[in-house]
């Protein structure tokens, strides 16, 4: 008489699946809790972070040589919790063309900015991609635009989130975590990146023009120094204006022909569909 095996139930604490909700909860609680702090101390008017990012800047300026490296891990750490990075960007410019010049600071603001912003962006991709990929590939599958754009950012990955970096259309620290939820490749995201610099040195030059400003006053004939930054500042503006101009236009563009081809895909579909219906 052969004995009949009792199913086993499994422990809750073993379930991989149950484990990693936990793991996503905590790290998305944490994470959201650090961005309403953030949030909230901007709209009351506490300006704790600001206060401290101030801080920050005095310290770079007075230790421009570790300041380059801990500029870097700072950026990072305001790229993941959304706080604004213009500030830092601006401060970046001025600290270091204050210590270096205005030749060497712009290089040396624009790299740390870029360093930093760029592995922030990454670990906010990834942070997105952990929590809430899986939720949103539930909304592709019931929702055809959300589809639409998932396929699209999977097939012109790079192209369409450049021109997202190139066009303020959405928010630096946004975006990071909203490419971590589509399709797009982790190459393509990292890749994208580079695009994130015109405006980083434009910022940081207009850091940096407060600085040789100041400086300028002190000597005997400014003109040079406030014409070079003046025309800096204009052609900055231009280029930075139309490079979102196009980059709108073209994304618009993309995004266009995708939706037409999705349109298309449905329309025959249904036929396909209907003519099945008429089949006996």
């Amino acid at each position: 008489m052969s004995e009949q095996s009792e199913p086993t139930s499994q422990d809750p604490s073993t379930d991989p699946t149950k484990g990693g909700k936990i793991k996503k909860l905590i790290v998305a609680s944490l994470l959201i809790g650090f961005v309403a702090y953030v949030v909230i101390d901007a709209a009351s008017g506490a300006n704790n972070v600001s206060d401290l990012v101030d801080d920050f800047l005095e310290w770079v300026e007075d230790n421009p040589t570790e300041g380059v490296f801990a500029f870097i891990g700072v950026y990072f750490i305001a790229t993941v919790f959304f706080v604004p990075g213009t500030i830092l960007t601006l401060g970046a410019g001025f600290v270091f063309s204050s210590a270096f010049g205005l030749g060497v600071g712009v290089l040396l603001g624009t790299l740390a900015v870029f360093l930093g912003a760029s592995l922030g962006a990454i670990a906010s991709f990834l942070l997105g991609r952990f929590l809430l990929r899986d939720w949103v590939s539930t909304l592709t599958g019931k929702f055809a635009v959300f589809e639409a754009l998932d396929v699209s950012l999977a097939e012109n990955g790079l192209k369409i989130m450049a021109l997202l970096r190139l066009s303020p259309v959405i928010p630096f620290n946004a975006l990071n975590y909203i490419g971590g939820v589509t399709s797009i490749s982790f190459r393509d995201n990292a890749l994208a990146l580079f695009f994130i610099l015109p405006g980083t040195i434009l910022y940081v030059f207009l850091g940096s023009s407060a600085g040789s400003l100041s400086d300028s006053e002190e000597m005997e004939d400014p003109t040079v120094t406030i014409i070079t930054i003046v025309f800096g500042i204009v052609f900055g503006f231009l280029g930075v204006g139309a490079t979102t101009y196009y980059a709108k236009k073209e994304l618009n563009r993309v995004l266009e022909k995708r939706e037409a081809e999705a349109s298309d895909a449905v329309e025959v579909d249904g036929h396909v569909d209907s003519s099945r219906s008429d089949v006996v």
